[in-house]
């Protein structure tokens, strides 16, 4: 999918703002240095980044300068590819052929555990058979 959203200045990773374990990570991924904005989804305009309410709970969205859009593990790899040094050789191993099939699917059981895990709330927690970010 993609939308235009030339006027911004940097990709914008959108995630879980309700989430506690997501911002966390969120916060990590500040530290690192990329160059974008990381976005709580509740709080950024999602019509105007192309992205629906539906596609943001569902998981992570990367979304490009050029209004590409990325979500889950390629999402993840795209903001670590901005981060440069070792983050970006991390952000480009995430998406080898192979790794990727791992990496997505790691991504999916973090996202539907996330509760569980530290930092995790009961705000974290979706009904049975809904996916998560």
């Amino acid at each position: 999918m993609s939308v235009n959203v030339s006027r911004r200045k940097h990709p914008v990773l959108l995630f879980d703002g309700d989430c506690a374990f997501c911002t966390k990570c969120a916060g990590a991924l500040e530290k690192m240095g990329p160059d974008a904005e990381i976005v709580a989804w509740q709080f950024a305009d999602l019509a105007e980044l192309g992205v629906t309410e539906e596609q943001a709970a569902d998981a992570v969205q990367w979304v490009q300068t050029d209004g590409t859009i990325r979500s889950g593990h390629e999402a993840i790899a795209a903001v670590l590819n901005t981060a440069g040094g070792i983050w970006e050789i991390a952000g480009r191993v995430i998406l080898l052929p192979g790794i990727s099939w791992v990496a997505a699917r790691a991504y999916r059981l973090v996202a539907n555990n996330r509760y569980r895990l530290p930092g995790g709330t009961p705000a974290c927690a979706r009904s049975s058979g809904e996916s998560a970010a």
